[in-house]
């Protein structure tokens, strides 16, 4: 199948890098969102606890950078409906977060392919988002896929 909806001038967008955001991380923020996940595991719930552990403190659960809004790349394609669709998303964890850590984070676009869909063509958009601490150290990075039909 032909591209029909990534041109060209679309594919100029990979590589696009959207605007930064940074989150401070609160020790209240990493209990409530265990709390709201269920998790009781004293990494995220017990200062005391967590540091008699390997980490020495109180660190965020992995899936934590949800909670931080990632900034989408504004991707620019013409298609004519607005339907889209979480197509899941990869993640690398390198170094935990911890409380008092500010985390810088960043998306960028690195794939754009279309397919042919039961309902036309579909175009995916695969995203990677970098959350990075206050001493450069890359925390987590995320691929996600956006699929829009």
């Amino acid at each position: 199948m032909a591209n029909k909806y990534i041109t060209d001038e679309a594919r100029k967008q990979i590589g696009m890098v959207s605007e930064s955001r940074t989150y401070e991380v609160e020790r209240g923020a990493i209990r409530r969102f265990a709390e709201a996940i269920e998790d009781p595991n004293p990494l995220f719930n017990s200062e005391r606890d967590a540091r008699k552990t390997r980490f020495g403190a109180m660190i965020a659960p992995p899936t934590f950078c949800r909670s931080m809004g990632a900034p989408i790349p504004n991707i620019k394609l013409d298609i004519p409906t607005l339907r889209g669709l979480d197509g899941g998303s990869d993640w690398e964890y390198f170094v935990p977060i911890r409380v008092g850590d500010r985390i810088t984070v960043q998306s960028k676009l690195v794939d754009l392919r279309e397919a042919a869909g039961r309902l036309g063509p579909m175009v995916f958009s695969v995203v990677e988002i970098t959350y990075t601490n206050q001493f450069g150290e890359v925390c987590v990075i995320q691929r996600s896929t956006v699929i829009r039909y």
